[in-house]
């Protein structure tokens, strides 16, 4: 069993920057793919970023490739992701996730998952 608690969000001018960082509890986040989801009002949950186990391997969508940066560190079993340039369109409830068995991009094959930390972005 994995706990994973989101922190970092905020309200932020267009243009800005935000990091934020999912701490784990209960195993080691080395055995798990990890991503970040994130939802926005009325829309479907979607992919954002994934890291492999060791982070050697990282993957983006395509509407935040350039401006997001997926990274962890298991000696402190923690997952950071750095956004900069946010837009407004960036708006959205964001979810860290902990996935045993593989790195995708679907939110169903995420065995454990956080709460979400808000992130707005003002134009």
């Amino acid at each position: 069993q994995v706990q994973l608690v989101e922190s970092g969000g905020g309200l932020v001018q267009a243009g800005g920057s935000l990091r934020l960082s999912c701490a784990a509890s209960g195993r080691t986040l080395s055995s798990y793919f990890m991503g970040w989801f994130r939802q926005a009002p009325g829309k479907e949950r979607e992919f954002v970023a994934l890291i492999t186990r060791s982070g050697g391997s990282t993957s983006y969508a395509n509407s935040v490739k350039g401006r997001f940066t997926i990274s962890r560190d298991n000696a402190k079993n923690t997952l950071d992701l750095q956004m900069t340039s946010l837009k407004p369109e960036d708006t959205a409830l964001y979810y860290c996730a902990a996935s045993p068995l593989a790195a995708t991009m679907a939110w169903k094959d995420y065995r454990y998952r956080g709460q979400g930390t808000q992130v707005t972005v003002s134009s």
